[in-house]
């Protein structure tokens, strides 16, 4: 997954997009979280799982 990292500035217009009070001084922390989780999210979505089955249905042995 090929993204790039939102940036303090972003975050801020998100922010006021929606209506979100946040302080300027938090930007940088909430932009490296926000690029963090979605560095997670697609980390996770490329495994690929194939024919595993759910986890409710294992049974160990």
């Amino acid at each position: 997954m090929s993204t790039t990292d939102l940036t303090p500035e972003d975050m801020a217009k998100l922010a006021h997009r929606v209506g979100l009070p946040l302080c300027a001084s938090r930007l940088p922390e909430v932009a490296a979280t926000v690029n963090a989780i979605h560095g997670v999210i697609g980390a996770l979505h490329d495994i690929h799982f194939g024919e595993t089955a759910p986890a409710p249905t294992f049974v160990a042995g």
